[in-house]
């Protein structure tokens, strides 16, 4: 067996490109677009994009900038625009924008109030266990308290299923995505020719999902200890497979020889919460847990990036050699797939819904919404009688975006994941003129068959289609996005909001952004043709880059300031009210020297364009995840790997605790100081 001592464990997240298709380019088209809207179709799109979003004022903010964690020195003027300055709506934005930083803190506006909580390792379950300042929690341990690298999160009120109106208690629940291997054990990972069996079943803990049963005392929010609803979801809980793939031979595994069932989910990035209020939970850069070292791997793994060398975090080489460690290893071994693990990547990059108020229900992964690099899924409104409508991006470079459509109709009384088991999932083609459509991948459509008998590509069933749904979107000419990340849909006039969080393979460029790669993203939005599952028309909504970036022409022209100016947009979530709340995951190099300081949230109003930055996170860390409460005066925002510079023995940060503390992810709890509601 090879020695590892000298080897490195990849911590970026980061999927390899993979697609060399012959499909065009997302900054191809845009580029095309923007030399046809330079004709009379401009003015059309721009009334349609941008005039019938519906907005609710509130009272502007005029007092100075601060931060309730570190102090914030002044800047530019709050951003305008010309649309905004002729609108008759009050503001949705109420507060005055904070300037950027670099500071190891929360920043956030004068009068409002951030608050560390719910940390990694905050005890949750069993014998509540509490976390240990030097890392030393066992695996054990770790399978009982908040997992690493929070994420994605919701807040459901305990009443979520009748009235949806308390904001004093609920269930706040959270995807982990990744580690810190610096940062997970005392001295870093243990590497050698094998791996300490308890350090992996440590690292397999941490990741998943936490349910967590939060309440208010008095002004303040603490966990609920002892609730039965407080749960630990991680990489190694037993999950139904279901949907159309179910049942594969290219599910089948020794663990579960039917292909119905699979053990742990991984990667946890963005999310969804359903319209039955259930939490869909997104599996996004899961290849790179596996390692297969066939001579000739199927196109299963090799269209996803499944490593030849080893898994991200050599779980396979757990010394202990228990089937649970050995999985990860998805060689052929056996004489058939029933006696290894050759098909155990088949049974990740799915979305997986679980019931936080059902802690004895199994979570289920919905193979029909198609498998890839999940960042998350957003539902449109949920409309009687009618299907259900979803759509999730596919997080890697020149890849797509994704729209589910149920077979089945909703019903308020009787809705439930049965929905996302049968219907049809497409893929995007945006086109030069401002139109878009939504392409089929379905093996009982004409046009489809037609176009894989074309490219030479055979799909022996809808299971198929769906366990190589990128190839299946190659297929079909669906159009190459930058990075297509989180969505957000508008609640009022179902508009859909997507970010593009960079590309800097890209080699074109355009009039109104002139760069020789997307290195700072940008947001796209569309609105659905109505009466029809298959059309859409689109327009850029905002385009991310230093002071002075405009997006659009002319009157509608917008342009970045002091007070706006970001990069690499992310995590994504339009509020009840029609807030865009736009979060940004820069890399550390983009932080340490650009001109944009540390990731950060902002909001946006959808119908002047207006953008005023809101929070600031700490040092190397990424701003991801938000929620409310239904009253809209608590904020709920993660912070994800903050120090992820660090080693072992030397912090780049020590958020939240300070002074020489070991950096970890945390919740941020934002209030505002006179009770009144988050940015008004």
């Amino acid at each position: 067996m090879t020695d590892h001592t000298a080897y490195e464990i990849d911590n970026s997240g980061i999927e390899p490109n993979r697609n060399h298709s012959s499909n065009p380019h997302f900054a191809d088209i845009l580029q095309k677009r923007r030399q046809f809207l330079k004709g009379s179709l401009s003015t059309a799109v721009v009334a349609f994009m941008g005039t019938s979003l519906v907005g609710c004022g509130g009272d502007d903010d005029n007092d100075n900038r601060s931060s309730s964690s570190s102090s914030s020195s002044s800047s530019a003027p709050a951003s305008s625009s010309s649309s905004a300055a002729s609108s008759s709506v009050a503001p949705l934005l109420g507060f005055t924008a904070i300037a950027t930083t670099r500071a190891d803190a929360i920043t956030v506006p004068t009068g409002y109030t951030a608050t560390a909580f719910v940390p990694w390792g905050t005890p949750l379950t069993g014998s509540m266990p509490a976390f240990k300042a030097d890392a030393s929690n066992t695996g054990a341990e770790q399978e009982q308290q908040v997992g690493a690298h929070h994420d994605g999160i919701h807040f459901f009120p305990m009443d979520a299923k009748t009235t949806a109106t308390n904001s004093s208690e609920g269930l706040l629940v959270m995807n982990h995505e990744y580690i810190d291997h610096n940062l997970m054990h005392p001295n870093g990972p243990t590497l050698g020719a094998t791996r300490p069996t308890d350090e992996v079943r440590k690292e397999i803990a941490a990741h998943g999902v936490s349910v967590i049963h939060i309440r208010k005392n008095g002004s303040n929010w603490e966990v609920v200890n002892g609730s039965p609803f407080n749960r630990r979801i991680t990489g190694a809980t037993p999950m139904d497979i279901r949907g159309p793939a179910s049942g594969s031979a290219k599910l089948a595994t020794k663990y579960s020889p039917n292909g119905t069932s699979t053990r742990g989910t991984l990667n946890n990035c963005g999310m969804g919460s359903t319209p039955w209020n259930t939490y869909l939970t997104a599996e996004e850069n899961w290849a790179g847990y596996f390692v297969n070292k066939d001579a000739t791997p199927p196109r299963e793994h090799k269209e996803y990036s499944v490593p030849a060398n080893n898994g991200r975090y050599y779980w396979e080489l757990a010394d202990s050699g228990a089937d649970e460690y050995i999985r990860f290893d998805a060689s052929t071994k056996g004489a058939s797939a029933v006696d290894d693990y050759r098909n155990e990547p088949n049974t990740f990059g799915w979305m997986v819904e679980i019931d936080p108020f059902d802690p004895e229900s199994r979570p289920q992964k919905r193979t029909a919404l198609g498998r890839f690099g999940h960042e998350g899924v957003i539902f449109a409104p949920a409309v009687e009688g009618q299907p259900i409508v979803c759509y999730s991006g596919d997080d890697s470079t020149n890849e797509y975006i994704y729209k589910f459509v149920s077979a089945e109709p909703y019903h308020k009384a009787t809705a439930g994941g049965y929905l996302l088991n049968t219907g049809t999932l497409y893929a995007a083609k945006f086109n030069a003129d401002g139109t878009g459509e939504w392409l089929p991948l379905d093996i009982t459509n004409s046009n489809f068959i037609a176009k894989a008998a074309t490219a030479g590509v055979t799909f022996a069933d809808q299971a198929d289609v769906l366990i190589n749904t990128r190839l299946a979107a190659d297929v079909m000419g669906a159009t190459k996005m930058d990075r297509p990340e989180w969505g957000a849909v508008h609640p009022e006039t179902g508009e859909v909001y997507f970010t593009l969080t960079n590309n800097t393979g890209r080699t074109t460029t355009d009039a109104a952004n002139p760069r020789a790669n997307n290195a700072t993203g940008h947001i796209i939005r569309w609105r659905e043709t109505a009466n029809s599952n298959t059309s859409f028309n689109w327009d850029i909504f905002l385009l991310g880059g230093d002071v002075g970036t405009t997006t659009g022409e002319g009157a509608s022209a917008v342009a970045l300031t002091a007070d706006n100016h970001f990069a690499s947009p992310d995590g994504l979530w339009m509020d009840p009210r029609g807030v865009l709340w736009i979060q940004t995951d820069m890399s550390g190099s983009q932080q340490a020297s650009g001109p944009y300081g540390n990731n950060q949230m902002l909001a946006a109003d959808p119908v002047t364009k207006q953008v005023k930055r809101f929070f600031v996170g700490p040092v190397d860390a990424e701003v991801t995840g938000v929620t409310a409460t239904p009253d809209m005066k608590t904020l709920f925002v993660n912070i994800q790997h903050p120090g992820d510079r660090s080693t072992p023995t030397n912090f780049t940060s020590h958020w939240p605790e300070g002074g020489n503390a070991r950096p970890r992810s945390a919740t941020v709890i934002v209030t505002k100081n006179d009770g009144g509601m988050i940015g008004a």
